[in-house]
């Protein structure tokens, strides 16, 4: 990867596209240290630190501690991403959306990015006021005289504007820079975490075995950090390993001849990619998992755990054996799912059958689409499987050493080197197109 950078860098176009991504980047950085008028931020986390667990850890992760922080980009680029994922199922179950994304071309592309652009503003619109109203609920606001409706309007506008800005700047990325924009962004709030991880780890080891420490505070033996960066190094390998696998269905071209031309008579292959639906599954799955704990921070007699809500919550403790045999489930189901919205092998089929190609040992039509279709249940739960050992690794880990903060590392993990993977091949594309544009001139 260093060495990719390094070659890029000595190209000038391919060097101004990386320093406009790692310019607004560092954009996004500021960004997200930028306040909130009206709001306690310190109050705010050690709240949103006693709720673990939750969605909001989800969030935070997202948005690099801009969540916790009441910053500007606190809603950091999640309404998009819910945006995109709720376009897209739409574009399945609705016909005309169907249409317009198959059929439409560059217009019909304008157009659902277009919906796609108002549905996020939406939705920002929606989450700011639901963040608004938990601050307020739990008293967490800092008027100084002002009136609290217009508190109100500034925090949500603020909210909103930022995500907005930053779903602007994700374009501009995805256009002049490096890579897709908004998985740079997401990227860049995971990594900022970074030295936040290694300053836990060595307080946790220096502060071991000491007294009379602060409620909360996280300690571990030496070798329970070494575990920690061990097993991270592991899940990097893993992730970079499975990232790449792919099954290759092969695929044999009958000739024909057109004119005075042969075509076809060339061997080639459907690639099939073990996890073919990303960290999406995870996502999906953490979001409903932490549900019922998400419903109980708004809910005060949660906290005790005599209560019905303290017992109900204590079953789905994001640490518990209950929670994590529910994540794995949904993780399964997801993956299945999501797996079947992006690949149809009714219509491979069919696009192999209108060029004359076909899967050796098999007839055109309908047992080539079963054929296809087997194999991608296989891959598919093979992909289920790898995520959910990725995803329950750090819980799992956690539970060990006592850290139950590193439940949502597995996520991170994912985006952050899928990313990094996706990053790399497309400066490397960038650098073969232009090597062989110099061969051509």
């Amino acid at each position: 990867m260093i060495q990719t950078i390094r070659n890029a860098w000595k190209i000038p176009e391919l060097r101004k596209k990386i320093l406009f991504t790692v310019f607004a980047l560092l954009i996004f950085r500021i960004g997200a240290a930028v306040p909130v008028p009206f709001i306690d931020a310190e109050m705010l986390r050690d709240y949103l630190n006693s709720r673990s667990g939750t969605i909001f850890d989800l969030i935070n992760a997202m948005s690099g501690s801009a969540f916790s922080m009441a910053t500007v980009f606190a809603l950091s680029i999640q309404p998009y991403i819910n945006s995109s994922i709720i376009i897209q199922l739409l574009s399945v179950a609705i016909p005309a959306l169907e249409r317009l994304a198959k059929e439409g071309g560059e217009e019909g592309r304008k157009k659902i990015a277009s919906i796609t652009r108002y549905t996020t503003v939406a939705i920002a619109l929606l989450q700011g006021f639901g963040y608004y109203s938990m601050i307020k609920s739990y008293n967490l606001l800092v008027l100084d005289g002002v009136s609290g409706l217009w508190a109100g309007l500034v925090i949500v506008l603020s909210f909103v504007a930022g995500s907005a800005f930053l779903m602007w700047l994700g374009e501009q990325i995805t256009e002049f820079g490096i890579g897709n924009g908004i998985s740079m962004i997401l990227f860049a709030g995971i990594v900022s975490r970074g030295p936040q991880l290694v300053g836990m780890l060595w307080n946790g080891v220096r502060l071991y075995g000491k007294e009379n420490l602060p409620a909360g505070t996280v300690t571990m033996p030496w070798w329970a950090a070494i575990l920690v960066v061990v097993g991270m190094l592991a899940m990097v390998v893993f992730i970079v390993y499975i990232s790449n696998a792919e099954r290759r269905i092969p695929v044999q071209y009958a000739k024909r001849v057109v004119g005075r031309k042969m075509y076809g008579g060339q061997a080639t292959h459907i690639p099939m990619k073990v996890n073919m639906s990303g960290v999406m599954p995870v996502i999906f799955a953490q979001s409903i998992a932490s549900l019922p704990a998400t419903i109980g921070a708004f809910i005060p007699s949660s906290s005790d755990p005599d209560t019905f809500w303290g017992k109900f919550l204590a079953v789905f403790d994001s640490a518990g054996v209950f929670y994590s045999v529910v994540y794995f489930l949904l993780i399964v189901g997801f993956s299945y799912f999501y797996a079947g919205m992006s690949f149809n092998p009714v219509e491979v089929a069919n696009n192999l059958k209108k060029n004359g190609g076909f899967i050796p040992g098999f007839r055109p039509g309908k047992p080539t689409a079963d054929f296809i279709t087997k194999v991608l249940n296989k891959i598919t739960m093979f992909g289920a499987l790898y995520l959910g050992v990725i995803a329950l690794a750090p819980i799992i880990t956690g539970n060990l050493i006592g850290v139950a903060s590193l439940g949502i590392g597995g996520t991170s993990v994912i985006i952050v080197v899928g990313v990094a993977l996706e990053t790399v091949k497309a400066l490397e594309a960038q650098m073969l197109m232009r090597h062989y544009k110099g061969f051509l001139e």
